[in-house]
């Protein structure tokens, strides 16, 4: 791969806690991660994103860190680490892990000294207050389990600030110190071995919090110093974050008012995917064609990461009142469905009804659209979510490996209990029978993967919608780079459809399905080009040598 890999990557997303226990005591491990790295290499993965590795109480799934320069012990040792990067390095992935450093644990030995007095030397690493900031109510990022941003500290006499949960108290940025260990951390993870990181929470990150102001001023320069460290630490590394905020914003994450891409490489699409869940709940393509209109234009290096469903609720705080609504009368129709009054806590396959021509569809489209794909562990099999569980927990489910006990997950109890029961129940669902079944959704994603591999523009190349007539619910775009153009056509309704793109046709060399829901006729002069309800083709137009 290139330096700029990640435009061309696949990237597989998933809890070590969850996914596969070598040991027997019901958690996760590193062992049992790396016996099925091979797994994940014939899935087509080129980039593994681990969610949190760190020692913590667990009280936030991890992101409650209270040693960054360790691995929890109860999925191994540095050791163990060191030889998941080798093993997954010999079958071409790269990992990448979860930089958590807007805030620590409060068991964090930093947070301890800090609160046990105003002489302490990590007392300015945390943001204090003497007196009850006027702001300490509002931007709560959990609504209904955080009551305040503020918490008033008895032994430091003072109130320190929490973003997110009062047992993780936020670092302060402006600290020089803080800055210098981040950096370190990434420094001695990076010499470990490891790719690049996924930054959580990154406009928190870079928030000058001022008592009293709900909005404190944001340093991107740290970015860019942030960014300049680690290329001269490792010249391929990236940084992937996620950065929720209004689109006007989003250009400033990736680089300055010069225009080089010179702060994140990377960042997740939010505003794609809540408007690809609009257009599946609606059948209409028109918010995925807004979607690619309005985005800001990205600077040179910078790329978007595309996901359906990630480690948290769909957020779908970006709509309207009107359009929520409908994306919750579709996937989310129960309260203890949702979450937050903004997001839905549910996988991909129960919320399209087990439908597999709408996950077959679902997934086509991400997949085809600009920027790199991640994908969610389970979602290859269409893994179901547990309800009866407490908030996101809803989703992080042990992973479906076979019809042994557990899943096959463990011989242990597991951390989680394994879906036994209903449509997603692990008898139903799991790798060992798709694996057996060459029409399985298992089997469709690795055809699917193969053949994103093998056009390079989709996702490294531009992305434009085509616009030509079309009947109600398809949409037409196309990609295209210097190594040629690739054209889609998906169906988001029932009705089969014909759609006339013989505009484009002068630009084809010899047309072809390189994938498609069915078997198609030729596609001759494009004029007639058919497609079923839920239906998608990928048509190769050119291939530049």
């Amino acid at each position: 791969m290139s330096d700029r890999w990640y435009k061309k990557a696949v990237v597989y997303c998933l809890d070590i806690d969850t996914f596969a226990d070598a040991n027997g005591d019901g958690v996760g491990d590193i062992r049992g991660l790396i016996g099925r790295l091979d797994y994940l290499a014939r899935l087509g993965v080129t980039c593994l994103w681990l969610n949190p590795i760190h020692p913590s109480p667990d009280r936030d799934d991890g992101y409650d860190v209270a040693d960054f320069y360790n691995v929890d012990p109860r999925f191994g040792n540095l050791g163990d680490f060191a030889e998941l990067l080798h093993q997954a390095g010999n079958l071409g992935i790269k990992v990448i892990i979860d930089l958590v450093v807007n805030h620590t644990s409060n068991q964090h030995p930093w947070f301890q000294s800090a609160r046990s007095s105003p002489d302490s030397p990590y007392r300015d690493w945390y943001v204090w207050s003497e007196s009850a900031p006027e702001d300490r109510h509002q931007g709560m990022v959990f609504p209904g389990e955080q009551r305040e941003t503020w918490s008033y500290d008895r032994t430091a006499k003072a109130w320190y600030y929490h973003r997110f949960y009062d047992f993780q108290p936020d670092l302060n940025i402006k600290n020089p110190d803080v800055r210098t260990e981040i950096k370190k951390i990434c420094a001695f993870w990076l010499q470990l071995g490891v790719a690049g990181f996924r930054i959580d929470a990154v406009p928190f990150i870079i928030e000058e919090t001022e008592p009293g102001n709900p909005n404190s001023p944001h340093d991107y320069d740290f970015l860019t110093d942030l960014r300049d460290y680690l290329q001269w630490r490792k010249g391929d590394a990236m940084l992937l974050a996620e950065a929720n905020v209004e689109p006007a914003q989003l250009p400033k994450f990736f680089g300055d008012s010069g225009g080089s891409n010179s702060r994140l490489h990377m960042l997740f699409d939010f505003m794609l995917n809540a408007r690809l869940m609009l257009a599946l709940a609606r059948q209409d393509p028109e918010p995925i064609i807004e979607a690619l209109r309005e985005t800001p234009k990205l600077p040179e290096g910078g790329q978007w990461a595309t996901f359906l469903r990630n480690h948290d609720e769909i957020d779908l705080s970006r709509l309207t009142a009107e359009q929520r609504a409908d994306v919750f009368a579709e996937f989310g129709p129960k309260p203890e469905m949702q979450l937050y009054g903004r997001g839905i806590r549910r996988r991909l396959a129960p919320m399209l009804g087990g439908d597999r021509r709408r996950l077959e569809l679902a997934y086509s489209l991400q997949f085809s659209l600009r920027g790199t794909p991640v994908l969610r562990y389970g979602e290859e099999i269409g893994m179901g979510d547990d309800l009866a569980l407490e908030g996101r927990d809803a989703i992080r489910t042990p992973m479906q490996w076979s019809f042994l006990p557990n899943a096959g997950f463990s011989s242990g109890e597991p951390v989680r209990p394994v879906i036994s029961d209903g449509e997603f129940g692990y008898q139903r669902v799991n790798v060992t029978s798709q694996r057996q079944d060459p029409t399985s959704l298992l089997s469709w994603f690795e055809r699917m993967i193969r053949t994103l591999r093998e056009a390079p523009e989709v996702g490294a190349g531009s992305c434009t919608h085509v616009d030509v007539p079309t009947p109600p619910g398809v949409l037409v775009h196309r990609a295209d780079d210097t190594t040629g153009t690739m054209l889609f056509v998906h169906n988001l309704c029932t009705n089969d459809a014909v759609v006339d793109l013989s505009s484009v046709h002068p630009e084809a060399e010899s047309p072809n399905d390189v994938l498609a829901d069915r078997e198609y006729p030729d596609l001759g002069k494009l004029a007639e080009v058919p497609v079923a309800g839920y239906g998608y083709r990928w048509i190769r137009l050119r291939r530049c040598p």
